[in-house]
Order: structure tokens, then C-alpha cells, then sequence
């Protein structure tokens, strides 16, 4: 059943309910549901098991909000800083898609950023983040937005790294393979490892992540 229809930023965005699960979908094109989330939770908890303690965390992209409620869940996690571009997103996660997260979005250690997560991360101080999670689209080689493929191209990546303290960690979440953004990352990080999440259908769910030197 839909529930809203709204000319977002970057296109038409569908809320749509499916049972008990609710659905979001961005210019025809399926992007993310309630019905697992196994994957968006391992995008953040596989980056805070190597940051320091009480450290600060830039997640690019809100989606139905569950990586948000598996980074406010984890210890070493002090701060969440939700960058997510459009707006009606946010607003679904503050209303009918609140009771999946537990109403993440009123945690005193969020603060949510309505804007494109590449102006964000140009605009952060140098190494102000222990770590960057981003999970704004279906991955780098099938970018609903095509403005997002920008940000999985070196100079992406570079914008990125600045912002991370020694020792934080970039984490991406991507629907298909990562091949080339993994070597893109073994060459500037150390310890980076694809993680596979298998799906019902299809191929499985990646995170890609590593560690900055130093």
C-alpha cells in the first residue's frame, strides 16, 4: 500500500507499506525495507569494533534508520552525526518508520544533517570523525543518483579519508560487488576486508571497509 509519494531532491521517492514491512523507493527503483537489515547494522558495528573508545561517527544516509540504531547501540560510539539529502526520509523516520528503530532520531547523541553527504564531508574539519558509514545509494556500480558515483571515484574517496582521525575507519555498503572500490581502498587503508551478507535473492549485500594508517 503506499503511503506517501513526494518529489524529493534527487527524484520521486515512494513510501509504501508491505504487511508489517515498509518499503522506500527512489525513481521506480527499489532501495531498501524493513524486512531484514542485517547488513546495514554489520555497515556500522564491523567499522566501531576498530575505533577508539567514545568515538564520533559520520553516517551518510538514513534509510529506514536501522544502521543508525545499530551504531547508537554500540559502547564505543559517543556521537552519530546523519547526514541524509532528503527530507521526506528524515520525516518517515520520524513517524511511521520510528517504532523499527525505536525512535533513533531522539537520541540526544544524534544530530541529523539535511544535505548531501559530499558537501558534509567538505565542509568537516580535518580528521574530526573516528568513523565515516555511508550507505546513500545501491552501491558504487549501481548508483541511483547518478551524482552519487562521485563519491566512490578517488576524489570521493580522498574527501572521505580527510576527515578521519588516525585509525578510523571508512566503511560502504553496496547491493553488488565492490571489486574496484576495494582495490581502490587497499591502496590507501590497511586491514580492508568485503564482508558478504547473503540475501534472499540475488547477489549478497557488501560491506567494504578498512582503517586508516597511521
Amino acid at each position: 500500500m503506499e503511503i506517501e509519494r513526494v518529489q524529493g531532491v534527487n527524484g520521486e521517492l515512494v513510501l509504501r507499506s508491505r504487511g508489517t514491512d515498509h518499503e522506500i523507493v527512489a525513481n521506480g527503483v527499489f532501495l531498501m525495507d524493513t524486512s531484514d537489515g542485517r547488513s546495514e547494522r554489520l555497515l556500522v558495528t564491523a567499522a566501531t569494533e576498530r575505533i577508539p573508545a567514545r568515538g564520533r561517527m559520520l553516517l551518510g544516509g538514513l534509510g529506514v534508520g536501522f544502521s543508525l540504531a545499530a551504531a547508537l547501540a554500540e559502547p564505543r560510539v559517543r556521537e552519530v552525526h546523519v547526514v541524509e539529502v532528503e527530507p521526506a526520509v528524515v520525516r518517515w523516520n520520524r513517524g511511521p518508520l520510528a517504532a523499527r528503530h525505536g525512535d533513533a532520531l531522539t537520541d540526544p547523541r544524534v544530530q541529523v544533517h539535511v544535505a548531501d553527504v559530499a558537501d558534509v564531508l567538505a565542509g568537516a574539519a580535518a580528521a574530526e570523525y573516528d568513523a565515516v558509514c555511508l550507505d546513500v545509494d545501491n552501491g558504487p556500480d549501481w548508483v541511483v543518483v547518478p551524482e552519487n558515483a562521485r563519491l566512490y571515484a578517488p576524489p570521493g574517496i580522498a574527501a572521505a579519508l580527510r576527515v578521519l582521525a588516525p585509525g578510523g575507519v571508512l566503511a560502504v555498503w553496496s547491493a553488488t560487488r565492490v571489486d574496484a572500490l576495494a582495490a581502490q581502498l587497499r591502496e590507501r587503508l590497511d586491514d580492508v576486508r568485503v564482508l558478504e551478507v547473503p540475501v534472499a535473492r540475488g547477489e549478497p549485500d557488501v560491506v567494504v571497509l578498512g582503517t586508516v594508517r597511521g
